[in-house]
């Protein structure tokens, strides 16, 4: 595993090289060609995804239009970390956009490892309490946008 590409993905970048270690051994590596669906809308999460090689789309299907591409993520960046925290299901389809290299990390191994090292639990809680804020408040920014642009339509 490439552990300065996982120091750099936001969730993590706040655990010692120990902590760091830990988390990286919990990993599992998935390849998904291009077009493949990671998950989809409406299936249960037990897992959450670093991109580590290639793209993967987030989308809805949107009835009478098709999908709709919520956000294209690169190399570092994360998905599907609301399964870390809830037993609903999935938000969205995750896509392969090209061929890519995933990391998964499974909930009852993060669970395990935050069970065990309370200092872990502490950043990396805090770290996803920052990112769900974050991806809240810009959910809120669109959806401002759609209601104001819907008025002169």
């Amino acid at each position: 595993m490439d552990l300065p590409l996982l120091r750099q993905v936001a969730l993590f970048q706040g655990l010692t090289q120990g902590q760091l270690l830990k988390v990286a051994a919990s990993a599992e590596v998935r390849s998904h060609p291009a077009g493949a669906h990671v998950f989809r809308e409406g299936a249960p999460g037990d897992e959450m995804y670093v991109v580590a090689e290639g793209q993967v789309r987030i989308s809805k299907q949107v009835p009478g239009v098709g999908e709709e591409a919520l956000a294209i993520l690169e190399r570092g960046q994360f998905f599907g970390e609301m399964a870390l925290i809830e037993d609903g299901v999935r938000s969205a389809d995750a896509i392969a956009h090209t061929a890519c290299t995933l990391w998964a990390f499974p909930r009852a191994r993060l669970d395990q490892l935050m069970f065990t090292d309370k200092d872990l639990a502490y950043v990396l809680l805090w770290a996803l309490l920052r990112t769900l804020s974050e991806r809240l408040r810009e959910t809120n920014d669109k959806l401002k946008a759609f209601f104001a642009f819907s008025r002169f339509g």
